[in-house]
C-alpha cells in the first residue's frame, strides 16, 4: 500500500478509545434517557447515574414523571411530555429534577421527539448540569468576547502550521481577511524572510510545549497604519486538550511600538552620549590641523554618517584668517571618510583640494550664516545644491544619498569650515538630534582647529626668529669642513631654542658651537639669539673655551632665570689640537679614521644659569679626516629609550668615516630622530683637512 493510500484508510479509522475526556461533550458531562409513549424509562445512560443519581436497574420501566420530577413540577412536566409527543416539536430549557438523595438539582434538558421502524414514538432526553453548561458558556462566551474585541492579534494554527481561526486584530494587522487565512500554511501568509525566524519558533514550541514568551519582535508597518512604522512582539503557546493531546500552536501578536521605540531611543541616547565621549578622546590629540580634521571623520563613521567631508576655508590655512565675501566660498578639503565604497566619496572633495562652491551652495549659505542646514530628505534640486558640481550631484544620486546635514566649524566667534554628513545605505533620514550631535562635535573640532591655527602663529614667528638667528657657514674655513643642521620640533609641539655656530677666529681658528635653550616658544627662541651673540662677542676677545662658558653662565643667570646647555670648541689648525669645554651638555662624538667612533670623556660641567662652580678645558690632538659631532639632546634622547641606548645608536650610525658630511647629517636625522619629534635638534659635525705648508 503507497504512503498516500495509508494516508487514506488513517483517515477513515477511528481513533483508539480513552476513558480521559477529550471534547466539550466529555466535559459537560452529557446525560441520556429515552421515554416511551406512556411516559415510562426505557434507557439510561451512564452519565444520567451521575446527574441524577440513580443507577439503570433503578429507573428502567418506571415512570420519568414519578422517578425525576417533585410533585409540585408534576403537571408541567406532564404537559410538556405531552405536547412533544403530539407536536413533534422539540423543547430545551432548564428544569429542577429530583435527585436520588431528595435534592433538588436544576438540569439544562434538550427534549426531540423520535421514531422508531414499527411507528412508534419515543422521547429523547439529553441532560445536564445547568451549573456546569453555564460555566462552560460563561468561558466561551469571556473567551469569545476577549478574542474578538482584543487589541492583541491571535490565531490558531494546526500542528502542519495551517491557520484554524484568525481573530479581527491580526485581520487588520495583516491587511488580510480572516476566512483567506483559514487552511492556509503560515509561511504562505507571512512571506518576508524575517518570518523564518518564528516559523521555527512554532515547530519549536509543537516539539517541546514549551512556551516562548516575547521572544521574537518583529518591526515593519500595517496596513492598518500604512504610514508609520510598528513593532510587534509575538508569544507562541502549544495546545493541548485534556488529555494531553497536541491540538496546534496559538500566536499572540502584541503591539509594543511605545516600549520598542522607548527602547530605541535610550539605546540612541546611550550611543550618544559613548560618541561625545569617545570624541573628547580622540579628536585633538595633535595642534594638526589635518589630523584633527581626519580624527573628527574616524568618530562620526559609520556611528553617525555613511560619508563624512571635513573642509575649511582657505584663508584659515593660507593665514589663520577668516575671509567670506559675497562671492564664492573657497574652500581647502581636509578629510573624506566612508564607511564602504561608494560613489559618495567620490563626490566629495578629496584632501589637499581646493574647490570654490558659489552662493547657491548649502555650504556656503552655511558658512555665510554660521547656521547648520538639516537635509531630511533631499531630492534632485537638494543634490545639486549640496553637490560642488553637476557630476559630484549625479554621483551623489547614484550612491542613493538620501539625507545631508552641513554644520559650521565655528569658534571664538568665526566660522572655519564646515562638516558634512551624508547617508545612503542608512536608511533612516538625518533628524534634529543628528544634528545636535553634529554641532557637538563639530564645535569640538574647531575649537582644536582654532587652537591648531594659533599655536601655528607662534610656531611660525618663533621658527621665523630662530632661523633667522642661525648663522650662515663661513666660505672657507682653514683645515675644517663643515656640514650642519636645524630641525624644529613637530606640529604638535612650539620651537625650543636650539642653536649651532660656526666662528672664525684670529689665527686660522674657528669655534664650534651648539646649544640648547631649556623651553619652547619665541621666549626661548629669543634667549638663544642673546646667548648666540654673547658667545659670538667673547669669542672675538680670544678667551679659553672654559672662560667663554664662565661669561654666558652670568649673562644667563640674569636673564630671568632660564638654564641652558652648550658645547664651546676650539680648533688650531696649525697646532692641529682641540680646545673644548661643555656646561651640561651631552658629550660630543669623536670619529677618528680606522677606529669606532667614541663619545668623548670630558668634564660634564653644570648648565649655563645655575651659576657658581667653574668650567673646564680640555685639549686633545686631531688628525686630518678626524670628525667631531655635535648635536643637541633631540636627536637621541626619546621618552622611551634609555639614553645610553640611544647614544649606542648614535655611534653605530657615525661608524663609517668616509661618508660625506651632508650625508652623514641626513643618516644621522633619518635613523635617530622620530618624524613627531617633540623637541629641536641642532646639528654641528667638522672634518678636519690638511693645512698649512705640508697641505
Amino acid at each position: 500500500m503507497s504512503e498516500a493510500e495509508e494516508g487514506v484508510a488513517d483517515a477513515g479509522r477511528p481513533e483508539a478509545p480513552s476513558s480521559q475526556p477529550s471534547g466539550l461533550v466529555d466535559l459537560l458531562g452529557f446525560a441520556a434517557l429515552l421515554l416511551d409513549g406512556d411516559g415510562r424509562i426505557v434507557l439510561w445512560s451512564p452519565q444520567a447515574e451521575k446527574v441524577f443519581g440513580y443507577a439503570a436497574d433503578e429507573v428502567l420501566g418506571r415512570y420519568a414523571v414519578q422517578v425525576l420530577v417533585h410533585e409540585q413540577h408534576r403537571a408541567l412536566m406532564i404537559k410538556l411530555f405531552a405536547h412533544v409527543m403530539e407536536s413533534g416539536e422539540s423543547w430545551a430549557g432548564a428544569f429542577p429534577v429530583r435527585h436520588k438523595d431528595g435534592g433538588a438539582r436544576l438540569v439544562e434538558f434538550r427534549n426531540t421527539r423520535l421514531l422508531d421502524d414499527r411507528g412508534d414514538f419515543y422521547a429523547l432526553g439529553i441532560a445536564t448540569d445547568e451549573s456546569t453548561l453555564r460555566e462552560v458558556e460563561r468561558d466561551v462566551a469571556l473567551s469569545t468576547r476577549l478574542i474578538s474585541q482584543s487589541p492583541m492579534g491571535l490565531a490558531i494554527l494546526d500542528t502542519d502550521l495551517r491557520y484554524v481561526s484568525v481573530n479581527p486584530a491580526l485581520e487588520r494587522i495583516h491587511g488580510i481577511p480572516a476566512d483567506d487565512h483559514l487552511g492556509r500554511d503560515y509561511r504562505d501568509i507571512m512571506t518576508a524572510a524575517k518570518f523564518e525566524v518564528v516559523e521555527a519558533a512554532m515547530w519549536q514550541v509543537l516539539e517541546t510545549g514549551i512556551p516562548m514568551v516575547e521572544r521574537s519582535t518583529i518591526v515593519g508597518r500595517s496596513p492598518a497604519d500604512p504610514e508609520h512604522e510598528h513593532a510587534w512582539s509575538i508569544s507562541l503557546y502549544r495546545l493541548e486538550d485534556p488529555q494531553g493531546r497536541v491540538l496546534g500552536v496559538a500566536e499572540l501578536v502584541v503591539d509594543v511600538t511605545d516600549r520598542h521605540q522607548a527602547a530605541m531611543e535610550a539605546a540612541k541616547a546611550r550611543s550618544r552620549l559613548a560618541l561625545i565621549a569617545d570624541s573628547s578622546v580622540r579628536i585633538g590629540t595633535t595642534l594638526e590641523v589635518g589630523k584633527t580634521a581626519r580624527e573628527l571623520a574616524e568618530v562620526a563613521v559609520p556611528e553617525l554618517a555613511d560619508v563624512v567631508a571635513v573642509d575649511v576655508l582657505d584663508s584659515v590655512l593660507e593665514d589663520c584668517h577668516v575671509a567670506v565675501g559675497d562671492g564664492p566660498a573657497l574652500f581647502r578639503a581636509l578629510a573624506v571618510k566612508a564607511a564602504y565604497p561608494t560613489e559618495a566619496a567620490e563626490a566629495a572633495d578629496p584632501p589637499g583640494h581646493l574647490a570654490a562652491y558659489g552662493p547657491g551652495r548649502v555650504v556656503t549659505e552655511c558658512v555665510r550664516t554660521g547656521r547648520p542646514i538639516l537635509i531630511t530628505r533631499a531630492d534632485d534640486n537638494d543634490l545639486a545644491r549640496i553637490a560642488r558640481d553637476d557630476h559630484a550631484a549625479a554621483l551623489l544620486a547614484r550612491a542613493g544619498v538620501h539625507s545631508y546635514v552641513a554644520v559650521p566649524l565655528a569658534a571664538r566667534g568665526q566660522v572655519l569650515g564646515f562638516l558634512g554628513l551624508t547617508r545612503a545605505r542608512n536608511p533612516l533620514p538625518f533628524d534634529e538630534d543628528d544634528l545636535a550631535l553634529a554641532g557637538e562635535l563639530a564645535s569640538r573640532t574647531a575649537m582644536c582647529i582654532d587652537n591648531a591655527c594659533s599655536h601655528q602663529r607662534v610656531r611660525n614667528a618663533a621658527e621665523t626668529l630662530q632661523r633667522s638667528l642661525l648663522p650662515e657657514h663661513p666660505s672657507r674655513l682653514p683645515g675644517l669642513e663643515v656640514a650642519s643642521r636645524y630641525r624644529p620640533a613637530q606640529a604638535a609641539f612650539e620651537v625650543g631654542g636650539d642653536w649651532y655656530d660656526v666662528l672664525p677666529l684670529e689665527g686660522d681658528r674657528t669655534a664650534l658651537v651648539v646649544g640648547d635653550v631649556m623651553g619652547s616658544g619665541i621666549g626661548a627662541a629669543a634667549t638663544m639669539g642673546r646667548l648666540r651673540a654673547a658667545t659670538s662677542a667673547f669669542a672675538d676677545l680670544d678667551l679659553d673655551p672654559a672662560e667663554v662658558l664662565q661669561h654666558l653662565d652670568k649673562i644667563t643667570s640674569g636673564l630671568g632665570h632660564p638654564i641652558a646647555t652648550c658645547v664651546y670648541a676650539v680648533y688650531d689648525p696649525h697646532r692641529v689640537a682641540c680646545h673644548i669645554a661643555t656646561a651640561g651638555h651631552l658629550p660630543p662624538v669623536l670619529v677618528r679614521s680606522g677606529r669606532p667612533p667614541e663619545l668623548l670623556d670630558l668634564p660634564t660641567g653644570i648648565p649655563l644659569g645655575v651659576g657658581g662652580i667653574p668650567f673646564e678645558t680640555t685639549t686633545f690632538d686631531l688628525d686630518p679626516g678626524d670628525q667631531l659631532v655635535l648635536y643637541t639632546d633631540g636627536l637621541v634622547e626619546t621618552r622611551h629609550d634609555p639614553i645610553d641606548k640611544r647614544l649606542k645608536a648614535l655611534l653605530r650610525v657615525l661608524d663609517a668615516p668616509e661618508r660625506p658630511l651632508e650625508k652623514t647629517c641626513d643618516r644621522l636625522l633619518q635613523e635617530l630622530r622620530r618624524p613627531d619629534g617633540p623637541d629641536d635638534v641642532a646639528l654641528l659635525i667638522a672634518r678636519t683637512q690638511p693645512f698649512g705648508p705640508t697641505a
